[in-house]
């Protein structure tokens, strides 16, 4: 699907050690702005107990998960709507993913530098919004006078068109984001979608704590908490230097013990990837069968031939039906046809909007 997060923040908050943590791509990671430069791009490998637990009943040759794309783009600064600090290239960067992970520094450090000489995730995060804000004003101003021309000669597109650019422009003039506004129908949708602003894209941030912080977060944290309780926006607590430590460990129960003595019981990144997909708007189908038991990406609200074209073009074309069976089914029955012979296997058709988890059988004829 080839969906992207694109992590941000100031430099130096532990973005490129969280990316680390996240993908097998090894980003530079180094107490000094600027480390990162161009965007390292990591595929990831979501986590999924149910591959597992599947794999356990039907004995697969292989288990094959599904995957989402991180994006560790370079630290922005103050300035780089205006071109500082490369700003233009991050800005751009920023522009071709998906959503947004917003990594701000929640703790104290006097060997590692900050790059406003203090700690302050509240206002990090208000320059990070103020600089993609300007280049959001940017874009809308560059067309809503052209637009207005259009809307007052009664052309009614551009009348839908103008109160959405309008709308927008009030709410960054306010320091707002642009996903604070509310849209009232799919036209207004259809509008917002084309405009791609920067700060429409949905957000997840993610406080860097230190260790003693990683189970309960600290003040920054609550400060930060208390900055977005009006944004239409996650939070996860994550101390990415604790994270590095487990991604070092060799086995799962040594990963699991050490998660254990810090009053955890899921990694920090495992939260991030979980929440990542989720931000995207994806859910997973399952399929089972002893070739694999495998994990595929769908969009959420997506119907059964849409889903059939993520294994390929050819189910979509060629689809007749989906033979679907609920993972809780499937796991309290215990096979595919202990499934069947209790009768709850569902035969659905063009129209079925699939849930996450499903475990699908397409039939299609091309």
């Amino acid at each position: 699907m080839a969906l992207q997060c694109g992590i941000v923040g100031l430099p130096n908050v532990g973005k490129s050690t969280l990316f680390n943590c996240l993908s097998n791509a090894k980003a530079q990671s180094a107490n000094f702005p600027f480390c990162t430069i161009e965007p390292n791009v990591g595929v990831i490998t979501v986590p999924d107990e149910r591959l597992n637990k599947l794999a356990e009943l039907v004995h697969p040759e292989r288990i094959v998960p599904t995957t989402v794309e991180i994006v560790d783009i370079a630290g922005l600064v103050k300035g780089a709507s205006h071109g500082e600090g490369l700003g233009n290239k991050f800005l751009g960067n920023i522009r071709e993913t998906d959503a947004i992970i917003h990594v701000l520094r929640c703790f104290d450090d006097d060997n590692v530098t900050h790059v406003d000489g203090s700690v302050d995730p509240v206002r990090d995060k208000e320059v990070i919004d103020l600089e993609l804000q300007l280049r959001d004003l940017e874009t809308i101003e560059s067309r809503i006078g052209r637009v207005k021309k259009q809307a007052d000669a009664g052309d009614r597109d551009a009348k839908v068109q103008h109160e959405v650019l309008a709308r927008y422009k009030a709410a960054l003039e306010q320091g707002r984001n642009a996903r604070s506004v509310q849209l009232e129908n799919k036209d207004e949708e259809r509008v917002a979608h084309d405009l791609f602003l920067l700060t429409n894209k949905p957000v997840l941030y993610v406080c860097n704590v230190d260790d003693a912080s990683a189970a309960g977060g600290n003040a920054y944290v609550d400060a930060v908490r208390e900055a977005i309780k009006d944004e239409d926006a996650q939070l996860l607590v994550v101390a990415a230097q604790t994270e590095s430590e487990i991604a070092e460990l060799e086995t799962y129960e040594e990963r699991q013990m050490f998660l254990q003595e810090i009053g955890l019981q899921e990694s920090g990144v495992n939260r991030i990837i979980k929440a990542a997909y989720a931000l995207l708007n994806l859910e997973t189908f399952l399929t089972a069968g002893p070739k694999e038991v495998r994990a595929w990406t769908f969009r959420k609200g997506s119907k059964a031939p849409q889903c059939a074209g993520v294994i390929h073009t050819d189910f979509e074309r060629g689809f007749i039906r989906a033979e679907i069976i609920k993972y809780d089914d499937y796991i309290h029955y215990g096979s595919e046809q202990a499934v069947k012979e209790a009768g709850k296997m569902h035969v659905e058709g063009k129209d079925y909007v699939f849930q996450d988890g499903d475990i699908v059988v397409f039939r299609f004829n091309v």
